[in-house]
């Protein structure tokens, strides 16, 4: 009999979980306001860390991030040097479709991605294959980005397997001259 409630507890906490989420339209008023292709037109650097699900840090890494919008296209191409030397490249497009809507594809995920923009945040979740321990792993990648008052952005991106979340990667992105 333990078991049984022991797994409805643990149930009832998945769907209370599901219940709590956040939405980003509920930043709708929130200044100051941030528009991805404003922000990431020219050149940004980002500044990040992976830790797992204990909180221990797995990675940390720069991103130099070019940013060109024309056509209601914001192309961000991303060149990432992590701390052990390894270098990887991430190219997204975003392709906007009104105000607070944008529509994203990278060479690294598959399918299109939805992306929402609402007062000073962004959020957008997609699939991602990560490898880990030898093994390739994919991830339902949570992001969301904020913008401060200062002009930096703070990204975090919960990395989730079935609903849990396995792992989080904090980035503070920030605007270079060219």
């Amino acid at each position: 009999m333990i078991s049984i409630r022991k797994l409805m507890f643990v149930a009832a906490l998945f769907v209370l979980a599901g219940c709590a989420n956040v939405d980003v339209e509920d930043y709708v008023n929130t200044t100051p306001r941030l528009d991805i292709a404003e922000y990431f037109t020219g050149n940004t650097r980002a500044w990040g860390m992976v830790q797992d699900y204990s909180g221990e840090v797995q990675r940390r890494f720069t991103v130099d991030i070019i940013g060109t919008y024309e056509n209601n296209t914001l192309t961000l191409d991303e060149t990432f040097l992590f701390a052990d030397g390894e270098t990887d490249r991430r190219v997204w497009t975003f392709e906007r479709v009104d105000d607070q809507h944008w529509v994203g594809t990278a060479n690294d995920v598959e399918g299109q991605v939805d992306a929402r923009q609402y007062g000073y945040a962004f959020h957008m979740r997609y699939p991602l294959d990560i490898e880990v321990s030898g093994r390739t792993i994919r991830f339902t990648m949570d992001d969301w980005m904020y913008l401060q008052p200062d002009g930096r952005l703070i990204n975090r991106t919960a990395m989730r397997k079935f609903g849990l979340t396995l792992g989080e990667i904090t980035l503070v992105f920030e605007q270079v001259d060219s």
